[in-house]
């Protein structure tokens, strides 16, 4: 049986990375968060 996680990183990049966070209100709000949470990654 084939596990569910198969990692690529170009595509975990696009789906979570900043500039995928920033192309949408929503994602925008998420850094918002982050940052006032002081999180030492924003994005991935």
């Amino acid at each position: 049986m084939k596990r569910t996680y198969q990692p690529k990183k170009r595509v975990h990049k696009r789906v979570h990375g900043f500039l995928a966070r920033m192309s949408t209100k929503g994602g925008r709000n998420v850094l918002k968060r982050r940052r006032n949470k002081n999180r030492k990654a924003i994005a991935i």
